[in-house]
């Protein structure tokens, strides 16, 4: 009897467990009402808004689904609490759970200085594929911004996530490494432009025909889906016709390949735009662009000059997306500024609107919707973190945990 018993157990543990996991079917998520995501707390202010942003995210989902639907939060290691605990940075276990469970949530990472990995976040977006680095960018009202229109800018950012400079290739000045790739820039392949050969580093940029077209798809895609009216490829072809040249050329031809009638109905646009004009543009002609499609080092300068139009990169989401796997994680694009953390003060509405994006993802929308009304609510009303309070006129200052609690409040 004890033995039955057991083992009912272990079977009602297993299928509870089982039918709280995210799967993916025909290229469909499938989400369970009571679904388990894995978190990572993150290190210095991670430890500050990650809890803020689960209350407000679980008190949205209790709201909007009145009980029927609730996250499970699995904690898992990464960073300096991992390091503490285990001695590793990043424990396989912590991989694992993602691989698992498709979709989670992470705070800002400490980066270890002179050991460990070259970066956890680009570890994590490399060992499971998350090809796309999706960004989008909006104005909330309230929000004080540098420019005069900030409320044109609105613009969707697929950043490729695992080629370009985040393939890390690349070998110091004075290395035995160094002089080998030299000798053979030199001798093999017939290099004559290197300025000062013997003091220079050298660094590997690799750009695939497989790279783009998958990241591009996933751009194109998008746009259809949220009936957008186009994509642009942002590149610095006219310099690195090969690299970069090959991400607009390879970006068309997919394009017209896979998407024939649409672009060819007007229900999507295709177009280019080279990397330093369109930093030009987007601060005068914004309205001109709503998804692009770009690079890892571009798509670097372009989100960060993007958010601070309109308001910073303490308001800027992130996700790093596999869409065909259907693997995703929501972050912080902050660090962990140190300086401020146990402080109080620091802004949680990167990680809490990279939450609505995990939301809207899981296609728990009505939750989503409920957050980003009730932030946009708080700061019509003059009310944030300092970061944005203080640009604000009578802006009046909350702290981490007190513009969770208002936030909640106002989706109640």
């Amino acid at each position: 009897m004890f033995l039955e018993s057991c083992n009912f157990l272990l079977l009602l543990f297993f299928y509870i467990t089982h039918i709280m996991k995210i799967t993916k079917e025909n290229d469909r998520l499938m989400v369970p009402s009571k679904v388990t995501v894995p978190f990572i707390e993150g290190d210095g202010v991670g430890r500050e808004i990650t809890p803020v942003c689960r209350e407000v995210v679980n008190y949205a989902v209790a709201k909007a689904y009145r009980g029927e639907r609730s996250i499970e939060w699995k904690e898992v290691l990464a960073g300096e609490k991992a390091f503490n605990a285990t001695g590793c940075w990043l424990p396989e276990e912590t991989l694992e759970a993602f691989r698992e469970y498709l979709v989670g949530l992470k705070g800002p990472l400490t980066t270890p200085v002179g050991e460990g990995i070259r970066s956890l976040n680009v570890a994590l977006r490399q060992t499971l594929d998350l090809y796309v680095c999706l960004r989008p960018v909006r104005w909330f009202r309230g929000i004080v911004s540098p420019v005069k229109a900030p409320e044109t800018v609105n613009m969707v950012i697929f950043r490729e996530n695992t080629e370009d400079i985040y393939a890390g290739i690349e070998w110091q000045q004075g290395t035995p490494e160094a002089q080998k790739f030299l000798q053979f820039l030199t001798e093999q392949m017939g290099v004559e432009k290197i300025r000062f050969p013997q003091t220079s580093s050298f660094g590997v940029k690799p750009v695939s025909i497989e790279g783009t077209e998958r990241l591009v798809r996933a751009a194109v895609k998008y746009a259809l889906k949220h009936q957008l009216p186009d994509v642009t490829l942002v590149h610095k072809g006219n310099i690195m016709k090969f690299t970069e040249g090959g991400f607009k050329n390879w970006g068309y031809a997919l394009a017209k390949r896979e998407f024939p009638e649409e672009i060819a109905t007007g229900k999507i646009e295709i177009k280019d735009v080279i990397a330093d004009a369109f930093l030009q543009n987007t601060l005068l002609h914004p309205e001109k662009y709503s998804v692009i499609a770009t690079l890892n080092l571009n798509g670097d300068y372009i989100s960060d000059q993007l958010a601070a139009m309109v308001g910073g990169i303490g308001i800027a989401p992130g996700a790093n997306i596999n869409y065909e796997s259907g693997h995703a994680v929501f972050e912080a694009t902050h660090g962990t500024a140190p300086n401020l953390a146990g402080k109080n003060t620091v802004n949680p509405s990167s990680l809490l609107l990279s939450s609505v994006m995990m939301l809207e993802y899981m296609g728990w929308n009505e939750a989503a919707t409920l957050i980003t009304h009730a932030m946009e609510t708080t700061f019509v009303n003059g009310e944030a973190t300092n970061d944005l309070a203080r640009f604000m006129p009578d802006g009046k200052t909350l702290g981490t945990v007190q513009f969770g609690e208002k936030i909640i409040r106002l989706m109640n």
